[in-house]
């Protein structure tokens, strides 16, 4: 990937990253975050590990309790998304090395996901009480 695309997905993300904030309080899975995280810490870390259609995230699937914080960080060497099937949760673009803004579920149910960038890229969240 040439320098001037990888910079402009950089920028990208940046620009999401400071768009969002997290106002401390639990909310429902359609609570939205993105960028490096913004000095909040997750209860669980998932890792994106590449395009590797269901072993792209690990663990996969993974379980949280509702109320916890869910953060997604990337490991691979290029952008990717972790975002509900039905629009629960969208994590934005996440840089390479970077780790989303943290998410709190408080909705029980299993979420299936995927990277918006590289569909092929699938796991599922379950949210136990």
């Amino acid at each position: 990937m040439n320098r001037r695309v990888l910079s402009g997905m950089f920028a990208i993300a940046l620009a999401l990253a400071s768009s969002c904030s997290d106002s401390g309080t639990p909310a429902g899975p359609s609570e939205m975050g993105g960028g490096s995280g913004g000095g909040a810490t997750a209860d669980v870390v998932i890792t994106i590990v590449g395009q590797n259609g269901s072993q792209s995230y690990s663990p996969n699937p993974a379980t949280i309790r509702a109320g916890q914080r869910v953060a997604w960080r990337n490991a691979d060497s290029t952008a990717h998304t972790a975002t509900a099937d039905g629009g629960a949760f969208n994590t934005g673009i996440i840089a390479p090395g970077a780790t989303s803004a943290p998410i709190t579920i408080s909705t029980t149910g299993s979420f299936g996901y995927h990277c918006t960038l590289h569909p092929d890229m699938v796991a599922t969240l379950t949210v136990n009480p």
